[in-house]
């Protein structure tokens, strides 16, 4: 147990923290820590320097920036795997693909999801203010809940790596909708949807088909039985529809993780923020950024896999630690004169 005067313990309020009195952790050289000193604003020091100094930054970023949005993340303590194991048959595309039960399922989870609803929150509006800047060379994130470019960030600067679940995708032609569209199918008793597209009007034959994404390989396959392989162009399609995102057993999409990996040997900077850092291939984008040369500063609510290459290690309730990291300068503390940052000015390097 921590002692009631202990900086880490975030035991009183860790989701509503004084803002004065951020419950962080600090590391650098390679994920040594120490204890903090002077408050809570000189602990970012350090990792405020490095973000301050870079020009190339590549983010990266899990489920934990979205929690304080209200959307729980996957394998937290109170992740929606965590609290129901079977939920996570849901997100494999076999299974899916073989079980009407599973699809049913999938769509009645959709309906409830908080995402709809959901709004970015300070640690997202915070990334923006990177791109204002002119130093966001691209970000990446894991997340399929869209609250990056919902926050102000443009679509050609995000990679939404994982896919997205605002819109749906025909398992075989490829044809995609809006998620409303297709939910209000489901609300209408559709609750197990499939496309209704003319057959050879979708995009298959465009040239998406063979990037890797949904409509090939083994969730094509969902559609053998529905009748329609011969069917002619009046026909329906009759594809199994599912929400826009990778599902387990789905490759990711090659133009999309080629793009992250030239992110990663450009950048001068890999900020990794609220992902444990143990789901790959997006998590090897750091020790490739490492290896290239960039400094790399990590940002999360607890440990992750690969503390111990950076440079700078900031754990804390993610909402409240990137608005102090990486500042907004029409209001933040970084724009003041008494800024614990004060006015460092050396190398980004180790």
């Amino acid at each position: 147990m921590a002692a009631a005067d202990d900086p880490w313990d975030t035991a009183a309020d860790p989701n509503n923290p004084p803002t004065d009195q951020l419950p962080i952790g600090v590391g650098n050289s390679r994920g040594a820590r120490w204890a903090p000193e002077g408050g809570a604003w000189s602990d970012l020091d350090h990792a405020r320097r490095v973000v301050s100094e870079a020009t190339r930054i590549l983010v990266l970023t899990g489920a934990g920036i979205s929690t304080d949005s209200g959307i729980p993340d996957f394998r937290g303590p109170q992740g929606v795997w965590t609290r129901d194991p079977e939920a996570e048959r849901l997100s494999s595309i076999d299974s899916f693909v073989a079980d009407p039960a599973v699809r049913r399922r999938a769509w009645q989870v959709r309906l409830a999801s908080p995402v709809d609803a959901a709004e970015p929150n300070a640690g997202h509006l915070a990334l923006v203010e990177l791109e204002r800047r002119g130093v966001l060379e691209l970000l990446v994130t894991q997340n399929i809940d869209g609250l990056h470019v919902q926050a102000g960030h443009s679509p050609a600067l995000v990679v939404e790596i994982h896919g997205t679940t605002r819109e749906a995708v025909c398992l075989h032609c490829a044809a995609r909708w809006p998620m409303d569209e297709i939910l209000t199918r489901v609300r209408a008793g559709d609750d197990d949807p499939h496309c209704t597209e003319p057959m050879g009007s979708g995009p298959a034959g465009t040239g998406t088909a063979g990037t890797g994404t949904a409509g090939t390989g083994t969730a094509g396959t969902g559609t053998a039985g529905t009748g329609t392989a011969g069917a002619g162009a009046e026909r329906a399609c009759g594809g199994l529809v599912k929400a826009a995102t990778i599902s387990f057993g789905q490759p990711l999409v090659a133009a999309d993780l080629e793009r992250a990996e030239r992110a990663a040997l450009r950048c001068d900077l890999i900020l990794a923020v609220g992902s444990t850092l143990s789901v790959h291939p997006a998590a090897s984008l750091v020790p490739t950024a490492e290896r290239a040369g960039a400094a790399v500063v990590i940002v999360n609510g607890g440990p992750t896999a690969m503390d111990g290459l950076a440079d700078a290690v900031v754990h804390g309730p993610i909402s409240h630690v990137l608005p102090a990291l990486v500042g907004h300068r029409s209001s933040d503390r970084t724009s003041d004169s008494t800024s614990p940052v004060g006015d460092h000015r050396g190398p980004c390097g180790r």
